[in-house]
């Protein structure tokens, strides 16, 4: 599998501008409403967006950007923050380290193996660096999917999300 350094760069920019949208959406929004089991795989749009930040910060780790791992298992992913806006300022953040990791990369370090722990899996497992960082960025588009229907279910202003309508600003 080939992946370019540019295209993860591309992707970088892709999930800060969504995650922008997301932080414009849910501010304001009631703990009561962002809290609300709406039936998705994570229940909530809290747990999504926190099961989301939770899952970046463990495979930045593992990529070797400056990010600490999280604590707790992918059970406790949903409450990793309290609030919307708690939520939001850790996401800022991240997405800042995930541009930075993305920025100083090149196409070399996304070939060969990337190797982990996995606590899923309760095993070592190897796996090519470029498919890791393409789950990476798949899973972060799948979830956010599912924030983008609870947010339009409850009412609430969803974002934009296809990639080709992605501002220069953001490019």
């Amino acid at each position: 599998m080939l992946l370019a350094a540019d295209h993860v760069r591309l992707l970088a920019r892709y999930n800060a501008w969504q995650n922008a949208q997301v932080m414009r959406a849910v501010d304001g929004v009631s703990l009561k409403l962002l809290t609300e089991d709406h039936g998705a795989f994570f229940g909530s749009i809290l747990g999504t967006l926190n099961h989301i930040l939770w899952a970046d910060r463990l495979w930045l780790h593992r990529f070797g950007a400056k990010v600490a791992t999280p604590e707790g298992s992918m059970e406790a992913s949903t409450t990793l923050t309290p609030t919307g806006a708690a939520w939001s300022a850790e996401r800022f953040a991240t997405d800042g380290a995930l541009r930075l990791w993305a920025r100083d990369l090149h196409s070399i370090d996304l070939t060969g193996d990337l190797r982990w722990f996995s606590a899923v899996k309760g095993a070592e497992v190897s796996r090519p660096m470029a498919l890791c960082v393409t789950h990476f960025f798949n899973h972060q588009t799948h979830h956010r999917g599912q924030v983008h229907a609870m947010l339009t279910r409850a009412g609430l202003p969803a974002p934009v999300t296809d990639l080709v309508f992605m501002p220069e600003e953001a490019q």
